[in-house]
């Protein structure tokens, strides 16, 4: 009986270092390596999402193409094509003209918080400074945020200079 005790006291020890020794062994699930920083910025992370055609042209349009390609870091509401199409008709249209540019720069800087704001944080705040000088109202409604009244319908999109958060509404300033 003593050796049958000794014997498996040994397999133990033996299973455990070999568990212990091996490579992997001994821990919880696969090794986790940390995600990769997103290579893309805001506009190109856009522009390969789809669904916002009409921001990257009014971004374009606004001369703004380089500022959001920048450094930042930024937070974007970014509404969505359909977002865009809930305006009045001939709103967008007349915004994209050249002689309009600095009406559509004022509200797409509108959209753009200059530091990089996760959703975690968005939730705690009840307004925000734009890049525009002027402050988005934030609101909790439940499980729904509202930015100015639009709902965000996704957050955190990863970018190489900041956040998107995503909204269902084109946003004004006041």
């Amino acid at each position: 009986m003593r050796k049958n005790g000794y014997f498996s006291v040994c397999t133990v020890l033996l299973v455990v270092a070999g568990v212990v020794l091996l490579p992997g062994g001994c821990k919880k699930g696969a090794e986790e390596k940390p995600a990769a920083a997103p290579t893309k910025d805001i506009v190109d992370t856009a522009v390969a999402a789809g669904g916002f055609e009409t921001l990257v042209s009014a971004i374009k349009a606004a001369g703004l193409v380089d500022t959001l390609k920048g450094a930042g870091p930024f937070t974007v509401f970014a509404p969505t094509d359909e977002a865009f199409g809930k305006l009045a008709a001939g709103t967008l249209e007349d915004l994209l003209k050249p002689e309009n540019k600095e009406k559509l720069a004022s509200i797409l800087t509108y959209h753009v918080v200059a530091a990089k704001v996760p959703a975690a944080e968005v939730t705690g705040m009840t307004s925000a400074k734009t890049v525009n000088g002027q402050e988005l109202s934030i609101s909790v409604e439940g499980e729904t945020v509202k930015i100015d009244g639009a709902t965000v319908t996704k957050t955190d999109i990863e970018c190489s200079n900041g956040l998107i958060h995503v909204i269902d509404a084109v946003v004004l300033p006041k």
